[in-house]
């Protein structure tokens, strides 16, 4: 495999993979330099999502895509906001700001603040691939009482990490991508690829 489609218009997810593949001498673009629209996310599991890009992205260019869905889950929620974690206050427009606000007042009073950032990845050599590669990874933590920190994005103002003793918002980009969710799933996709190889 010499190139692969990101199914993703996110700069910080490409960067990301592209930073993971080279080493494999995989030429990473995405699906915006190759005019794709994005794919519809119908289902209520991150699996399902993300090879429902997969296999969209590697149905409109003919390569093998890559594809990533991820959110965080919240015990006390039954794993809310989860696969809507990008527009749990809305789809008009999405906006970290007023998700964020949302799972906060969802917690006023809740005294179990266990929750997760899941990430699953799937890479299809074409579009029907019937072995599609599946990797996954948790990032566990709490849901903080209040926001701080202005790093990441997304839920990572109030995403609190007590072993670090500071948000996910607080750490550096480096150390975020040493133990971040994608970072785990991330790893465990390149093992795979490596045995492929």
């Amino acid at each position: 495999m010499e190139k692969l489609v990101i199914a993703s218009n996110n700069p910080g997810k490409l960067r990301e993979f592209e930073k993971m593949l080279a080493p494999l001498g995989i030429e990473v673009l995405t699906q915006a330099q190759l005019g794709i629209s994005e794919a519809e996310e119908p289902h209520c599991t991150f699996v399902e999502n993300a090879l429902a890009k997969a296999r969209h992205v590697s149905r409109a260019s003919g390569l093998p895509a890559l594809a990533d869905d991820s959110g965080i889950c919240v015990e006390a929620l039954g794993g809310a906001p989860g696969v809507l974690s990008a527009r749990y206050a809305g789809n008009n427009p999405k906006s970290d700001r007023r998700n964020n606000d949302r799972l906060l007042q969802d917690m006023q009073g809740v005294t179990d603040r266990r929750a997760h950032y899941y990430c699953v990845l799937v890479l299809v050599r074409h579009a029907d691939d019937p072995q599609p590669v599946i990797a996954e990874g948790e990032w566990w933590g709490e849901i903080a009482h209040e926001e701080r920190g202005d790093g990441g994005f997304g839920y990572d103002p109030m995403f609190w990490l007590p072993e670090f003793g500071k948000m996910s918002a607080e750490l550096t980009h480096d150390e975020k991508a040493q133990i971040s969710h994608r970072a785990k799933a991330l790893k465990v996709l390149l093992e795979k690829l490596k045995l492929k190889h």
